[in-house]
């Protein structure tokens, strides 16, 4: 395993997701200063994740047919300069338009990136994108308590402190452009004489994956969104409570994320997605029945850790499937499938707006069950007779 592309691949994960990360905590600032409904609030984030989705295979595709490693810093400034100018316009439809533009600089860094964790992996595949999958994670985790922090000290205004981050690892991945030009290069040479091109294609099995990739992703952005909002408004906690519970419940998954995937390298991938969605269909609906702060605040973690050691298992496992399509497999799920989630956002407010929050989160625990079932269909990768 090639640490060293690793852990700059990851660092730039982590310097991209903060901005997804911080989003959902943007959204109560946005609510309280445009006086927005949940539903309005939610299709921004639609916006963010349709516009990746869209075109995030298409990168992917690319990333196939051409070398393509310009698309780390092009990606990274265009994530997070979209929802650093948001606090400086006032405009819902400006907001929703710049929030396009931080989706198609996610859309850009992510296939690439996962195509060269790949590449970089060896024989280690789930733990080398598990480490990748924590990048993520920690820019989850992080987003919410740097955005929150600025909103809170600057106003609006604050947002522009997520442009910091993404110039940073902008420059660090200029600089390293030959190193993952070769990396590249390296990988496609080998896969083209031997390794992955004795893998079956398996279309069946790849729809079944990006299924069930979408339904963790509606799970994910469904707590990621409501998280907050039901710690404010259910619970009766503050902006930096609700803020915080986003965090652990974010932050968890680093180590899910670490253990699902070494796990998956020495178990079998299939097996640590089955035991993650099975703790899911008991965890959620004891969490949205549980009405005491700190016994719900104790269950974020487990919640957190079981969705995430699933995230490796299943990237791993589509790329599996469509070895000789590593940029489109990331793409789809890395983007396409993980958008759908922010898709449903709207639908999930909507629910929220007529209901109420609980009712809202109510309807998303009920989705582990029908994971689940997809999961046990999974077939194992198969290799050509020779």
């Amino acid at each position: 395993m090639k640490y060293r592309h690793i852990g700059i691949l990851s660092i730039g994960h982590i310097a991209t997701d903060i901005n997804q990360g911080a989003l959902p905590a943007m959204l109560p600032f946005f609510i309280a200063a445009y006086d927005l409904s949940y539903t309005a609030a939610a299709a921004i984030v639609f916006a963010v994740n349709m516009s990746s989705s869209v075109v995030q295979p298409l990168f992917g595709l690319a990333a196939d047919r051409l070398s393509k490693p310009w698309l780390l810093p092009g990606g990274l400034m265009l994530a997070g300069l979209g929802l650093a100018l948001t606090g400086l316009f006032q405009g819902y439809q400006t907001i929703m338009l710049l929030g396009i533009v931080s989706g198609i600089g996610i859309a850009a860094y992510h296939p690439e990136a996962a195509r060269l964790v790949n590449f970089a992996a060896g024989d280690n595949k789930g733990a080398a994108m598990s480490l990748f999958g924590v990048g993520g994670t920690l820019g989850f985790t992080l987003g919410p308590l740097i955005i929150t922090t600025a909103m809170l000290q600057w106003g609006l205004e604050g947002t522009l402190v997520l442009v910091v981050p993404v110039t940073v690892m902008a420059l660090v991945m200029i600089f390293h452009l030959p190193m993952f030009a070769s990396l590249e290069a390296a990988g496609n040479r080998k896969g083209s004489v031997s390794g992955t091109d004795l893998l079956k294609e398996n279309w069946s099995g790849f729809t079944r994956i990006a299924i069930i990739v979408s339904g963790r992703s509606i799970i994910f952005f469904g707590l990621n969104i409501f998280i907050p909002i039901y710690w404010i408004n259910e619970l009766n906690q503050s902006k930096v409570a609700g803020a915080m519970a986003l965090t652990i419940f974010a932050g968890s998954g680093i180590f899910g994320n670490l253990a699902g995937g070494n796990l998956a390298d020495r178990i079998g991938k299939k097996k640590v997605i089955l035991l993650g969605f099975l703790s899911l269909t008991v965890l959620l609906p004891i969490f949205i029945l549980v009405k005491n702060v700190s016994l719900a605040t104790f269950l974020l973690a487990p919640m957190g850790f079981m969705l995430f050691a699933t995230y490796s298992p299943t990237i791993v496992l589509g790329q599996s499937y469509l070895p000789n399509r590593i940029g489109l497999s990331s793409g789809v799920t890395l983007g396409l499938a993980v958008a759908i989630g922010g898709g449903a956002a709207p639908f999930i407010g909507r629910i929220a707006d007529l209901y109420g929050v609980w009712t809202a989160l109510a309807s998303v625990s009920c989705l582990p069950v029908f994971i689940l079932l997809f999961a046990l269909s999974l077939p194992e990768p198969q290799r050509k007779s020779i």
